[in-house]
């Protein structure tokens, strides 16, 4: 189904598996899908910021897409289709959107300088890809060097109807989250979904500032779940026990740099992947970050099993 301003629960941020020597793993591919759908999540978004997608050609991406696409059945695939060019861009959007994803994520382009830029960037990409694909606006200043302030965001909302989702990654960003959901609630906005990324950690406070969700990749997403549930069902105290229990681990997966590393290593340790190999230019853990890695799992099993994982 076609991505739409109803959406919540958790698109998690899927890495892409790579054999050691490079190339794709597509059993690994399968398994992955397999284990986020069945872990609850509503969603998979893929080639974002932690995919890799910038070391996959034209060709792969597309191929990659189409595989999971394939694979995910019914649920909502999201893809990333940030380019430095419209064409690029346009290219990867309709042919996923025709292999059956639910929508793309499109991220600003660190040149913007002012708003108006920013505002008129967003519609040049949606008369590049077309008004009928449901878009996501991708707010991660951290990285992109652009900073949209909440009457930004409202713009583009308001200009571009396409624009179905933003995905919150402001720090800090709770004032914002409040600031839309406060545009909403005046009149002066429309309905947007709000999923929320950071690798979860300010999750427990953006969930009650109004967020729908989380679009992130933390290596269990499974807890991301739950821990969406428990939120939106008023239990505050076991959303906020459960989070602070994962919290070391969270922290540490968010190093930049090392951070996709951690979370891949997680992921092979869990089953889900063969391999914690990045394609090159990568990152790889070292037998001390590897070792502290297993210390936080071991902590992390104290207060939840699903970290229980086989000795190595």
């Amino acid at each position: 189904m076609p991505l739409d301003v109803t959406a919540q629960g958790v698109y998690v941020i899927a890495p892409t598996p790579f054999h050691p020597d490079g190339r794709v793993d597509e059993a690994s591919l399968d398994r992955m899908t397999d284990f986020f759908l069945g872990a609850g999540c509503a969603g998979m978004t893929i080639l974002g910021v932690m995919g890799e997608a910038p070391k996959l050609d034209g060709a792969e991406s597309l191929a990659l897409s189409r595989r999971i696409i394939n694979r995910a059945g019914k649920a909502g695939i999201i893809v990333g289709v940030t380019a430095p060019g419209f064409a690029a861009m346009r290219a990867l959007a309709r042919g996923v959107m025709e292999a059956g994803a639910a929508g793309v994520m499109i991220a600003p382009p660190p040149h913007l300088r002012n708003d108006d830029a920013v505002v008129s960037y967003f519609h040049q990409a949606v008369e590049a890809i077309g008004s009928d694909v449901p878009w996501v606006l991708q707010d991660y200043p951290q990285l992109f060097q652009v900073q949209m302030t909440p009457a930004v965001i409202r713009r583009i909302v308001t200009d571009l109807p396409s624009c179905v989702m933003l995905k919150h990654e402001d720090w800090p960003g709770l004032e914002k989250i409040s600031a839309l959901r406060g545009f909403q609630a005046d009149g002066s906005m429309r309905p947007i979904s709000i999923l929320c990324g950071n690798g979860g950690i300010f999750l427990d406070f953006e969930m009650a500032r109004g967020a729908d969700g989380a679009m992130t990749g933390y290596a269990f997403p499974d807890m991301l779940v739950e821990l969406v549930k428990l939120s939106q069902a008023g239990e505050r105290d076991r959303a906020h026990d459960l989070f602070d229990a994962h919290l070391p681990l969270i922290r540490y997966e968010l190093q930049p740099g090392p951070g996709l590393a951690v979370r891949k290593y997680v992921l092979m340790r869990r089953g889900v992947i063969a391999s914690d190999a990045q394609r090159r230019p990568g990152t790889a853990l070292t037998a001390t970050a590897r070792a502290e890695v297993e210390y936080l799992l071991s902590r992390l099993a104290r207060h939840d099993a699903r970290a229980a994982l086989p000795a190595i």
